[in-house]
């Protein structure tokens, strides 16, 4: 069923929940892009990363973890965590490689893509990025994309920053010593993390505060 409303058009498909699908401009609709489906997301992460195979773990266990993680996110915006989860690492593909930081180079896929602005700025901002994307002089490319703080970029941080390299579950102390361990001390990586730390964690806490919280609600 369609219906007109003050310039807007919107599609409402039964059984299913109303979805914004464009605006009308004055002349023709304009139509919003999609955000992919965990499914759809996951299959575009496979292609890129399987070759890659501890990235590919990374990356699987994230997704795993961001579901878990999911009740401590409003119920409309879990899909995306898992779907941004999926896609968080995507950047380290040799084919979609570009700038050398994978957050913005990630993103900027993305977008390509056609996917949606959010979604590609939760993967530009991921694991407070902004810090790792200074060190590379890189900070006017992320700028192209807001940050979101939210319930959900905390989680998508949590997500990443509590699992290893190869997908093993780990806290974020443990983590952050296996990235100093893994880097040189004077590495791009190992400077931004360090610098990073009081942001990371306070995500990791306000997403365990949310979670817990979920139990009651």
């Amino acid at each position: 069923m369609e219906s007109f409303d003050t310039g807007a058009l919107w599609l409402q498909v039964s059984a299913r929940r109303v979805a914004e699908i464009g605006w009308w401009d004055g002349h023709r609709v304009v139509v919003m892009p999609e955000t992919p489906t965990p499914g759809e997301a996951r299959s575009l992460a496979r292609q890129l990363l399987e070759p890659l195979h501890r990235r590919w773990a990374h990356v699987q266990a994230v997704a795993e973890k961001a579901l878990e993680l999911s009740p401590a996110v409003d119920e409309q915006d879990r899909e995306l965590l898992v779907v941004a989860a999926w896609l968080h690492d995507i950047g380290y593909s040799p084919d979609v490689r570009d700038t050398g930081s994978h957050q913005i180079d990630g993103a900027a896929y993305l977008e390509r893509m056609g996917y949606p602005d959010r979604l590609c700025a939760l993967v530009a901002h991921h694991s407070a990025a902004s810090y790792e994307v200074a060190h590379r002089g890189l900070a006017d490319r992320l700028a192209y994309w807001e940050c979101e703080r939210s319930p959900v970029s905390d989680a998508l941080w949590t997500a990443d920053m509590t699992t290893g390299p190869a997908g093993q579950r780990m806290g974020y102390p443990e983590r952050l010593e296996e990235i100093l361990e893994r880097y040189e001390p004077d590495s791009v990586v190992a400077r931004a993390m360090t610098a990073a730390r009081t942001s990371i964690e306070i995500a990791i806490d306000e997403t365990m505060i949310r979670l817990e919280r979920a139990k009651f609600s």
